[in-house]
């Protein structure tokens, strides 16, 4: 009869985690830490706290901007699971401090930030640009080369079915 090895559940383990160890300089979750806290302007989001002297301590907007960035990244958009990563994924919970925000929290962020955005992103580009990682002739946020067909005789007319 074969033998195998014991796969008991019951046991307890003791993994010393240190959040800043997870973020290792030269990967992207490290670069978004990195911006984020250093080089992006956040003071567009900070008129939507106005709880400084009543109301519960909110989630800092540079948090919740990391975990999104991060997630969108990793094709996560789902508010939902991006607040489930922040409780199962170590990045995701070093990118958070380990504050574990609501998926409300999270969808309320991205659906009220459409207007800062713009800022943020011309902070991001210019940061890029002063890096030189764009270059002058092209831009392309994935390096994707897409077929297509922008004839002006096309343009704007749709197909007869057949």
């Amino acid at each position: 009869m074969a033998r195998y090895r014991n796969r008991s559940r019951d046991q307890a383990f003791m993994l010393p985690v240190h959040l800043a160890d997870q973020l290792q300089p030269g990967t992207f979750e490290h670069t978004i830490d990195y911006l984020v806290d250093n080089e992006i302007d956040l003071s567009v989001f900070q008129f939507r706290y106005d709880n400084d002297e009543t109301g519960a301590p909110a989630y800092d907007p540079a948090v919740l901007l990391k975990v999104v960035l991060f997630a969108y990244s990793r094709g996560i958009t789902s508010s939902r699971q991006i607040a489930r990563a922040c409780e199962e994924n170590v990045v995701f919970i070093a990118l958070s401090a380990d504050s574990h925000p609501h998926f409300t929290t999270i969808a309320d962020f991205i659906s009220s930030m459409s207007e800062q955005i713009e800022s943020v992103f011309a902070d991001v580009l210019t940061v890029c640009y002063t890096e030189g990682l764009i270059g002058k002739t092209m831009f392309a946020v994935d390096g994707c080369k897409i077929s297509s067909n922008c004839a002006k005789e096309v343009e704007g007319r749709r197909r007869a079915s057949a």
